[in-house]
């Protein structure tokens, strides 16, 4: 408790960079451009907030770090995974990515979409192969969660709705529908997952937590669209503006900068009051959405 943010922020970013480094395969299996391609997709990068979120969600059920890294691995390869096929020439076609070029470009395209389909299913195989809490049944639960945040309902239909969204104006309902689903659905299941590790906790009290998880997707989105637009591709570590080059809606468009700030304050507040009712174990929760909201980068 007494540790600071900052210290223990850093302390799950190398507690999950290492079990990252154990979770994937190495690559020195064959087929080892594969697997070399899968490391370099996911290691060495990256502000892990989603493993983040799911070790301080994990604090409100008094969830065992170990039982926490696998559930965050698990989160953090989809992740990874989306990224991969979003930054594919017939998606985004972005050529950086964590400062870094892109994985079709250091490799190639069929390499590429490989690695997201081998590291979505990896993120399945390593939530499923040990136990992540006291209850089986609970377990298939969250691998149920997992499932539900990555496809067609989730972040899979939320990136349908963005490319069909290209050179279009979205009203604000359509924008918050569309990145509660592509960015808001895969934050909302790391703290479920999270949380989920530890002892059952009354519905009441999972469901206040999805609403904060809703929140912070939104957040999330809301700062990243900011970003994209006062950044320098230096400092985001991926192609600055290119939401606007490629003529996407986004809170900036739709809103201006100085709304878009306010908002992102109101939805901060939102999700603080919500996490208020958790008490002192919600309170790294609490300074990892102050976090999101004052990013830089």
């Amino acid at each position: 408790m007494n540790t600071s943010f900052a210290h223990w922020m850093a302390d799950v970013q190398a507690r999950t960079e290492a079990a990252l480094d154990r979770a994937l395969p190495a690559a020195g299996i064959a087929p080892e451009r594969l697997h070399d391609a899968m490391r370099y997709a996911v290691l060495g990068g990256g502000k892990r907030v989603r493993p983040l979120l799911v070790h301080a969600a994990g604090l409100l059920s008094g969830a065992t770090p170990e039982h926490l890294d696998r559930a965050a691995c698990a989160v953090e390869m989809i992740h990874a995974y989306s990224l991969v096929h979003d930054d594919m020439p017939c998606m985004d076609n972005d050529v950086l990515r964590r400062g870094k070029p892109t994985v079709h470009v250091q490799y190639d395209d069929a390499t590429a979409l490989l690695v997201g389909d081998a590291l979505q299913t990896q993120a399945f195989l390593h939530l499923a192969e040990a136990p992540v809490c006291d209850d089986p049944m609970r377990q298939i639960g969250m691998l149920r969660l997992l499932a539900q945040a990555s496809g067609s309902r989730g972040m899979a239909g939320g990136q349908a709705i963005d490319l069909d969204s290209v050179g279009s104006q979205l009203s604000l309902a359509e924008l918050e529908f569309m990145h509660i689903h592509k960015t808001g659905a895969l934050i909302r299941a790391a703290l479920l997952l999270g949380v989920q590790c530890g002892r059952a906790l009354p519905e009441t009290e999972l469901d206040n937590l999805d609403h904060v998880g809703k929140v912070i997707g939104l957040l999330f989105q809301v700062v990243d669209d900011i970003l994209d637009t006062e950044a320098d591709t230096a400092t985001l570590g991926k192609t600055a503006g290119k939401d606007a080059a490629h003529d996407k809606p986004t809170y900036v468009s739709l809103l201006g900068v100085v709304r878009a700030r306010e908002l992102a304050g109101e939805l901060c507040q939102d999700a603080l009051d919500r996490l208020a009712r958790f008490g002192d174990s919600a309170h790294r929760l609490c300074e990892l959405t102050r976090f999101i909201v004052q990013r830089q980068f």
